[in-house]
């Protein structure tokens, strides 16, 4: 088993991680930090929550640490990106708990509160700058911060930046960066912009990708009701009419969708509120904050913006759209049956979507349970599923779990130089005693 010590990290990094009580890397950070430590440019396809923010700092503090000079004033030579104001400080966090041991220093930058005490900081230099695009920018164009030193960039999340619009402020503040420069590039997802992206910011890179670990929770259980799209909304309300439904987060796939289902639920007196990449910082975090003091019982999410979505009492994750990737709905069900307690997942499936069932189906290894006893129930749907590559699926007559229909039955790689790196799964495999360094949850802020 690969330990930390194994990875090539200088001594005062393995004593630091290990007084974390972390002793074993996760897959990203075992295939990332031996090649970012050598100041390779990393191109890693890895959800929240893999440790990757540890597969970033801990190569940079090192390389930072080699080469140890004063920092000179607003000129980092580090510069982390990350989408929103939480990550930025959890970055800065995990910076301050690794460092603790080197004479290096760092701050953290973002909007939504006075600029004086960052400025300051970038007054007096530091080694490493983390940073939201649109603060960053701010002081850059007002002469307080000068990107011609950086040596590492990272830019974190850069999915999530492609869905909260933040793409042109990426290319305006690279177009700031030097161009013989390190990069380390961290998604989860690899759409074609993205993808485009990459190939533009790096060079002679080494891409790893780190597979979502294709495992449910088990105290969540699990059934699918087919219905057709149109119908979708009103088998949403009749499952929220059950107050066993006391806090639940609905999954769509588009933010549109999102806003209309929110409003759906406002207008039947359910409390709603929606969360997603258009909605400003100030809405996403009262959303949230909301949902997590039981002011919101439902919180209508997409599957970027539900990042970081920490919350231990999740009754029932609803997946009103399937995602078309399958390993998305792994990372929504396990929104649920946390902390020790059980939970329900419910998924709507129209006529369209049944291939998306049928790879959920293949990834989890299991047959989801049909539910038929709803009002919608769609048997042409029920037959398509049936006769697609998971045939025999179990119909479940009784009572759904969590909910109630209107019938009054309840219902609860390969890099530019040829190489490629590859791990299996995502989750962190070991506890305090033996986990691995940077797996924290990142809640919703810019």
């Amino acid at each position: 088993m690969t330990s930390f010590s194994d990875l090539g990290l200088i001594e005062p990094l393995v004593r630091a991680v290990a007084a974390e009580g972390y002793d074993t890397p996760t897959p990203v950070q075992a295939a990332a930090i031996p090649h970012a430590a050598r100041g390779r440019d990393v191109l890693g396809v890895a959800q929240t929550g893999t440790g990757k923010t540890a597969a970033f700092t801990l190569p940079i503090l090192q390389q930072l640490d080699a080469d140890r000079r004063r920092p000179e004033p607003r000129a980092p030579r580090a510069l982390i990106l990350t989408p929103t104001r939480e990550l930025a400080i959890q970055i800065g966090e995990s910076m301050t708990t690794y460092g603790k041991y080197l004479r290096l220093s760092h701050t953290v930058v973002y909007g939504g509160v006075g600029q004086n005490p960052q400025v300051q900081a970038m007054r007096r230099g530091v080694d490493t700058l983390i940073a939201t695009p649109g603060r960053l920018l701010d002081l850059i164009d007002q002469g307080w911060i000068d990107l011609g030193a950086v040596e590492i960039f990272v830019l974190d999340e850069a999915d999530r930046m492609l869905d909260m619009g933040f793409i042109r402020d990426v290319n305006k503040i690279v177009s700031e960066l030097p161009p013989r420069r390190q990069t380390l590039f961290f998604s989860a997802t690899m759409p074609q912009a993205i993808t485009k992206l990459a190939s533009e910011l790096l060079h002679d890179y080494e891409r790893i990708d780190i597979k979502p670990e294709a495992t449910t929770a088990e105290k969540v259980s699990q059934r699918v009701l087919f219905v057709e799209k149109a119908n979708k909304r009103e088998l949403l309300g009749d499952l929220l009419d059950n107050p066993a439904l006391d806090r639940a987060i609905v999954f769509t796939r588009t933010k549109h969708g999102a806003n209309r289902v929110a409003k759906f639920l406002d207008q039947r007196g359910i409390g709603s509120d929606a969360i997603h990449g258009n909605k400003s910082q100030g809405a996403r975090q009262r959303a949230l904050e909301g949902f997590k003091e039981g002011r919101t019982r439902v919180l209508v999410a997409t599957d970027i913006a539900s990042r970081g979505i920490d919350v231990d009492d999740v009754s029932h994750v609803i997946n009103f759209d399937l995602p078309n990737e399958p390993e998305s709905y792994v990372h929504r069900i396990g929104r649920t049956a946390r902390a020790g307690a059980d939970g329900a997942a419910v998924s709507f499936c129209d006529f369209d979507e049944v291939a998306y069932l049928h790879a959920i189906e293949h990834i989890i290894r299991q047959k989801v349970m049909v539910d038929a006893e709803h009002a919608y129930h769609d048997d042409r749907i029920a037959a398509r599923h049936a006769d697609g590559p998971q045939r025999g699926a179990q119909v479940k007559s009784g009572r759904p779990s969590g909910g109630r229909s209107s019938n009054g039955r309840s219902s609860g790689g390969r890099s530019s130089n040829g190489r490629s790196s590859s791990s299996g799964s995502s989750s962190a495999r070991s506890s305090r005693n033996g986990r691995a360094a940077g797996n924290g949850s990142s809640r919703r802020r810019r």
